[in-house]
């Protein structure tokens, strides 16, 4: 295999979990029936351009099906990050009703409903027809496709190029990294702007969250790799953000390579960030293995042990993040119970590879087990406080990662 970006053939692999199913390829109770399709999930680092990315099985169309069971107004506080972003860029790039905006991967409609209220025209490119249909019940366009020069090319021969292009978790989600970014140029005016939100990959290493690789991230970033990749296609980074999201992510400003805008300072600070802590040597990413088996081994004899004591386990958030550690650890029924999820796409049907129920989130109060396992611990405040009912019968909160967490 050779990278996705450079063409470097890569040798140095930074994660092999094994085999494992989609993580978002949720089952119905026939499908349970059927043989299931795994796929080895193991991720490499260029040694070139220091892009970490997945072994190349797994298809887009695959992962993203027409049913695609992920919806992002699933989660409050995401609500919230996104209706904070929509004010504050379109007070800092003056954005009018005479603006366009172009949102990549626009989900079920969580974000550009908020330009939609602004009456600033838009449109959301999405490929999956379960969540597109949401977003259009909120009057929010869609294109149904997936983004890269070829739909970028499209609108431009219908006129609609982008005052902003913004894309959150959507570029580590790209199997051609450097097609879709040429399709951002592409799409962009003379004087458009590009923001795009991601997992540091800084912040995944330093805090051991193995559990957010899974096949539906191609792509591992940090900044001084997406620099290399927006310079290749004739882009520049001019700001950067550091985010609190997702165990902690980056959103950065994109330009034209032309764009007369000076480059914030904080695209150094965070580029010196990256080196001292060692993303340009191969020691760090050759020593993550045995830090990801440890939170796995940790978590695993928790689940044993309380077994053995006879209590119960159950867990909160049916999050690919949660797939991912699932099957690592080979955690089946029997040592945890079932799983609680308030998406509707996702109740009634069972987790990939692991087989565990999803429940409405009533069951835990029904079942009452010893112990809830929060899978998505990026949200793990906000659970805990819609489930704090657990307390009433003794329950205590449960987080692997970074390290087993009990409260």
């Amino acid at each position: 295999m050779r990278c996705r970006h450079c063409e470097t053939e890569l040798e140095h692999v930074f994660l092999d979990l094994g085999f494992a199913p989609p993580s978002n390829a949720y089952l119905t109770a026939a499908k349970l029936r059927a043989p299931e399709t795994t796929y080895p999930l193991k991720l490499f680092v260029c040694d070139e351009c220091w892009l970490v990315q997945t072994e190349d099985y797994a298809e887009a169309g695959d992962l993203f099906s027409s049913d695609y069971a992920y919806f992002s107004s699933t989660s409050k506080s995401w609500l919230d990050h996104s209706a904070r972003y929509a004010d504050m860029i379109t007070e800092r790039l003056g954005l009018t009703k005479g603006s366009f905006v172009i949102e990549i991967a626009s989900n079920d409609g969580y974000l550009l409903k908020n330009f939609v209220a602004k009456e600033i025209p838009c449109l959301g490119i999405e490929p999956t027809h379960s969540t597109a249909d949401a977003a259009e019940k909120l009057g929010v366009p869609v294109l149904r496709e997936f983004f890269g020069v070829t739909t970028a090319t499209s609108l431009v021969n219908r006129g609609q190029t982008a005052d902003l292009i913004c894309g959150n978790n959507v570029y580590a989600h790209v199997p051609d990294i450097n097609d879709f970014t040429r399709g951002l140029k592409t799409a962009l005016k003379k004087d458009g702007t590009i923001t795009l939100e991601f997992p540091h990959l800084m912040r995944l290493i330093e805090q051991n969250q193995f559990d957010t690789v899974y096949h539906e991230h191609f792509s591992y970033l940090s900044l001084m790799a997406v620099q290399r990749i927006f310079e290749a296609s004739g882009l520049r980074i001019w700001d950067v953000e550091e985010l609190p999201t997702h165990g902690g992510s980056l959103r950065i400003y994109g330009c034209h390579a032309e764009d007369e805008r000076p480059t914030n300072a904080h695209v150094g600070e965070i580029l010196d960030q990256e080196a001292t802590a060692g993303l340009g040597n191969l020691a760090i990413y050759k020593d993550f293995q045995a830090k990801a088996d440890k939170v796995k081994d940790d978590f695993v004899a928790f689940l044993i042990e309380q077994k053995r004591a006879g209590k119960t386990v159950a867990a909160y958030g049916a999050a690919a993040k949660g797939n991912t550690l699932l099957n690592y650890g080979g955690v089946k029924h029997d040592l945890i119970a079932f799983v609680c999820d308030a998406a509707p796409s996702k109740q009634d049907k069972f987790m990939p590879g692991s087989h565990l129920p999803i429940m409405t989130p009533s069951a835990l109060s029904e079942q009452k087990p010893d112990y809830v396992v929060i899978l998505p611990w990026n949200i793990a405040a906000e659970v805990r406080q819609q489930q704090k009912q657990i307390a009433d019968w003794g329950g205590q909160f449960v987080t692997a990662v970074p390290q087993l967490t009990v409260i």
